[in-house]
């Protein structure tokens, strides 16, 4: 059941390996079927190395295994608020990249500074609100998405494809697993990026709007022209 999407999961786990963006295990992404009514997602505290396809961990919308003898990832209660709130999404990245999670834990927004970043985010990578304690002391992994999907009120998830968890780490998505990978490496180089601009310069401004538009809007929306037309 599910074998082609249990693939891309996998594939985008390693893939998160690969890019330098997880050590160790600290890291998962998922993807999700709608019409099947179930997520897909890395199995909990399992090593990169070592897990295969089969592994993956089959749920329901309530967060039920339905497929597999492994435990989802703890982080799998964040993964379905995403989706629930988003539904345009179909993959969720999670990670603990260096750079990314250096405004993480600073509870900073990563400025948007110029054109590398605002090809993908209509403006800086979000920060959540950090979790009051009662919402870590009881299901803390839920609140985690809750509270950035609170962040989300005002914003488009697909305009802005990631945030920063408070004190934590990123968040990416996207139409599909794969998307939601190259969103979460996008995150990473933005916050390297943005770190040593304001190095170089700490009265940095970020991009002029009429410039931040322009480089998201000839790639994303109705009149995108960036790249080659379907041929469907």
């Amino acid at each position: 059941m599910l074998d082609e999407l249990k693939r891309e999961v996998f594939e985008a786990n390693r893939a998160l390996v690969d890019l330098g963006l997880v050590l160790l295990t600290w890291g998962n992404a998922s993807a999700i079927d709608r019409e099947a009514g179930r997520v897909v997602i890395k199995p909990s505290g399992v090593s990169y190395d070592t897990m295969r396809p089969d592994d993956m961990a089959v749920v329901d919308f309530d967060g039920r295994t339905v497929e597999g003898d492994l435990k989802p990832s703890v982080d799998l209660p964040t993964h379905l608020a995403l989706y629930e709130a988003f539904p345009e999404i179909g993959g969720v990245v999670h990670t603990h990249s260096h750079y990314a999670t250096c405004f993480a834990q600073a509870r900073r927004a990563i400025p948007c500074f110029g054109t590398t970043h605002a090809d993908y985010f209509h403006g800086e990578v979000p920060v959540a609100d950090p979790l009051r304690e009662a919402e870590v002391a009881e299901d803390y992994e839920r609140h985690i998405g809750e509270v950035i999907v609170r962040r989300f009120r005002t914003l488009d998830p697909m305009r802005f494809p990631g945030v920063l968890a408070a004190n934590h780490a990123p968040f990416a998505w996207g139409r599909t697993v794969a998307k939601a990978v190259e969103n979460a490496y996008v995150i990473e180089e933005a916050a390297r990026m943005a770190l040593h601009s304001m190095q170089l310069d700490p009265d940095l401004q970020p991009i002029p709007k009429y410039l931040l538009d322009k480089h998201f809007l000839r790639k994303h929306g109705a009149g995108a022209y960036y790249g080659q037309a379907d041929p469907r």
